[in-house]
């Protein structure tokens, strides 16, 4: 079977690269295509465009940059046509892949579509369920709410389990001394992640690193992301400074951590490290008055979403302040029952999401759509 992937950040990549190699294992015939990164490269993944060519956020963003991504339209258009997949695979990345989708439905009507790890509309821009729904013919949730969710719009989502849980617990099998869990650390540092896009990492790097600066006592350690070139951190990092690649060491080896609110923030509590969590936005006034127009959730980071309350601080827009977020860090470095209470919210965020692995789960489901299109 011919697979088409479509990953436009470097999370889905790594999710989407997964989901090859469990296909794989279902499909021994399993021939796969896409738009993505590295990660699917080296599974397997014959590719028609680097996402770091396609990772345009927010609307200053895209508009500066229409001509590429019109350009990332055609090159994937055409290669549906030419390639003409058994199955299309959605990851995430809604305002590409919603496209992509419908154009795979009117040109492609043969191709099954399955959106895999589907935008967090039960958190904002909920009309888009709809498009999601009827576009797919399979939606594969990474959260155990999300079918309910989509129960009540009258559509079918089926919870697969979630990637990044599983991604975190082959890394504890391989690593099983966590330094922040035993409080067994030779080294005292904070880790920041400062998220996996330039324009984050400029927005966020600056006020997260001076936050952890005023605590002398402590190492800082940077995230490096695997979309951006070293070079670029250096405007803000000094010599003495780290940049670091491998972020799952660098998190698990970490007495704190302060962290852009996205996937991280989960892995960031999968590995046990007590964190705040940041969010940058271009109009912070405005967004505090009227984000909850928008966001139909009343918490914005994933682990605390899960849980149904704020287990993480969130400091978001007017509250991502130097000041406020040392302030929440300095909890965190010496409060011992912050950070005991932390943990164990930490595991039962864990025991929510379960222990059910959410590629194999997924190819399984989409090995079916495949076999069920070619007969």
């Amino acid at each position: 079977m011919k697979y088409f992937l479509i990953a436009g950040e470097a999370s889905g990549d790594r999710h989407a690269a997964d989901l090859m190699c469990a296909l794989r294992e279902d499909d021994s015939e399993a021939h796969f295509l896409g738009l993505g990164g590295d990660a699917m490269r080296e599974a397997g993944c014959r590719l028609f465009q680097d996402y770091r060519q396609m990772a345009f956020m927010g609307i200053e963003a895209v508009l500066r940059n229409l001509g590429r991504v019109r350009r990332n339209f055609r090159i994937a258009e055409k290669a549906l046509l030419a390639e003409k997949p058994d199955v299309l695979i959605l990851i995430d990345y809604p305002s590409f892949n919603l496209r992509m989708a419908a154009f795979c439905r009117r040109h492609l009507p043969a191709t099954r579509i399955c959106y895999y790890i589907p935008p967090k509309v039960w958190a904002w821009k909920t009309y888009r369920i709809h498009k999601i729904a009827t576009l797919s013919d399979a939606v594969l949730g990474i959260f155990p709410f999300e079918p309910d969710f989509y129960r009540r719009f009258g559509y079918s989502c089926t919870y697969v389990g979630n990637p990044t849980m599983d991604q975190v617990r082959r890394f504890r099998l391989a690593h099983p001394v966590r330094p922040n869990d035993a409080e067994q650390a030779t080294e005292r540092y904070i880790a920041i992640l400062p998220g996996s896009r330039p324009s984050e990492v400029s927005h966020c790097l600056p006020k997260m690193l001076s936050a952890a600066r005023r605590f002398p006592d402590f190492d800082v350690r940077v995230a490096a992301a695997p979309g951006i070139d070293d070079t670029f951190y250096h405007q803000w990092i000094t010599p003495d400074t780290p940049l670091v690649h491998d972020t799952y060491t660098l998190v698990s080896g970490a007495y704190a951590a302060i962290v852009n609110s996205g996937t991280a923030t989960l892995e960031t509590a999968l590995l046990g490290c007590p964190q705040v969590a940041v969010y940058h936005v271009g109009c912070p006034r405005l967004f505090s008055l009227f984000w909850r127009t928008f966001f139909k959730m009343r918490l914005f980071t994933l682990p605390n979403i899960i849980l149904g309350r704020e287990c993480i601080r969130e400091k978001l827009a007017l509250h991502f302040t130097v000041e406020e977020v040392a302030d929440e860090l300095a909890s965190l470095l010496y409060d011992d029952q912050r950070r005991a209470q932390m943990h164990d919210d930490y595991e039962l965020i864990a025991r929510t999401l379960g222990d059910t692995t959410a590629p194999d789960n997924a190819a399984r489901i989409i090995c079916g759509l495949a076999t069920n299109k070619s007969h």
